[in-house]
């Protein structure tokens, strides 16, 4: 993938220059939006969450909601925006050889650009409203890593699985609203080990992480927050299960894409 990339280099920036652009098409502000929205939703956030009380009794739960919203969103983007990758440019496989990898991939770098934006917003909300803790910044290489290779992952096993089941843009839809709510995104990954404590599971909290997410968002939190990396009965190397996860979820992906690489061009 690496070596595709690099030697088609013009090519996949010229994709990704192209989904930022598609992404702000017609906009005045144009870029700006990856700044301004990531803001505006700190503002919805804020005021939601004190009209409707919601929160789980938490310190800083609002700061603990906007990282996880804001780190939920690269992975939504990922799965999203990859569904027409391949399906989506048609012409261009049948008429032009080159790695059809880039495709997803691109829309990955183009997703983790937009990422990048939005959490140097988030940092600058973090610090504001005094809940940035960076001392263990350099957690967010790993949580980067692993988030990057499981955009690749969902994005070339979606991606390839569009072009051969139509029906994946409506299946992914589903996916991904019951993936949302099974990662800690607006709640602690504790209310996930405690349910565990009375069913056949109890002793076993560490399956929790095997959602990719749990480990992901906590090392994020832990990196910008100084968050707990797991609850205080878990080990802290658990969510190194998720980095492994998102490393088998980039492989899966990209052998399903190979696989189906010969057939694009006869199914489209």
């Amino acid at each position: 993938m690496f070596s595709a990339i690099i030697k088609h280099r013009e090519l996949t920036g010229f994709l990704i220059g192209r989904n930022l652009k598609i992404r702000y098409k017609n906009s005045a502000l144009g870029f700006f939006w990856s700044l301004l929205t990531p803001a505006m939703m700190i503002c919805v956030y804020a005021v939601f969450a004190k009209i409707l009380k919601f929160n789980t009794g938490r310190p800083q739960y609002l700061q603990f909601l906007v990282s996880g919203i804001v780190v939920w969103q690269f992975t939504a983007g990922c799965l999203n925006d990859s569904l027409h990758a391949i399906a989506g440019n048609a012409n261009l496989v049948k008429k032009v050889y080159f790695p059809r990898v880039i495709l997803p991939v691109s829309t990955v770098l183009a997703n983790a650009v937009n990422f990048g934006l939005t959490a140097l917003v988030l940092v600058a909300y973090l610090a504001l409203s005094g809940a940035a803790d960076l001392s263990a910044a350099y957690w967010l290489v790993p949580a980067f890593a692993a988030h990057l290779a499981l955009g690749v992952g969902i994005a070339t096993l979606c991606a390839t699985a569009n072009v051969f089941f139509r029906d994946m843009e409506h299946i992914a839809g589903v996916v991904t609203l019951a993936w949302f709510f099974l990662s800690p995104v607006f709640y602690d990954a504790s209310m996930q080990t405690n349910m565990l404590a009375g069913t056949a599971f109890a002793g076993h909290a560490w399956i929790v992480y095997l959602n990719p997410m749990s480990g992901i968002l906590a090392m994020y939190r832990h990196a910008l927050m100084g968050l707990p990396l797991t609850p205080a009965d878990i080990p802290p190397a658990v969510p190194w299960l998720s980095v492994a996860v998102c490393a088998a979820m980039c492989i899966i992906g990209l052998s399903t894409l190979r696989a189906g690489d010969k057939k694009f061009g006869d199914v489209l």
